[in-house]
């Protein structure tokens, strides 16, 4: 079984989002999608002050396996991408909730976060997979 934080939320594309205390949201992707890519060799972030909508691919994520996209969970501005993951892409087979995460952004709706899946409804999305 996948590691899925209760205090995250997540979606159905497989990104993790956490609430900062300052509103904005960190984002990056679950235990369980690092481990179906396996080594990760590759991240592209978005840049800061990027604008995307729910739904968008913001960053992609390349392994030795396949190449994925990740999705923007929420509507808003990157404040932030994770530069660190240039040099170290194989951080979030590490520590994909911690040091792996992959932006940060500022939502235009700050009840969006609120929307998202819990841990027990991500855990009942995977195990439909």
């Amino acid at each position: 079984m996948s590691n899925i934080p209760n205090e995250l939320r997540y979606t159905k594309s497989h990104e993790w989002v956490r609430r900062n205390e300052d509103g904005t949201l960190t984002v990056g992707i679950t235990d369980h999608a690092q481990g179906l890519l396996g080594d990760l060799v590759f991240v592209e972030t978005p840049e800061a002050e990027d604008t995307f909508s729910s739904g968008d691919d913001c960053a992609v994520i390349e392994s030795v396996k396949a190449a994925s996209d990740v999705y923007c969970p929420v509507d808003g501005e990157i404040i932030e991408g994770n530069e660190a993951l240039a040099d170290a892409p194989e951080t979030i087979n590490h520590d994909a909730y911690g040091d792996g995460w992959i932006f940060k952004i500022k939502p235009e709706d700050e009840g969006a976060f609120d929307e998202l899946m819990d841990s027990d409804e991500y855990a009942e999305n995977i195990a439909e997979d």
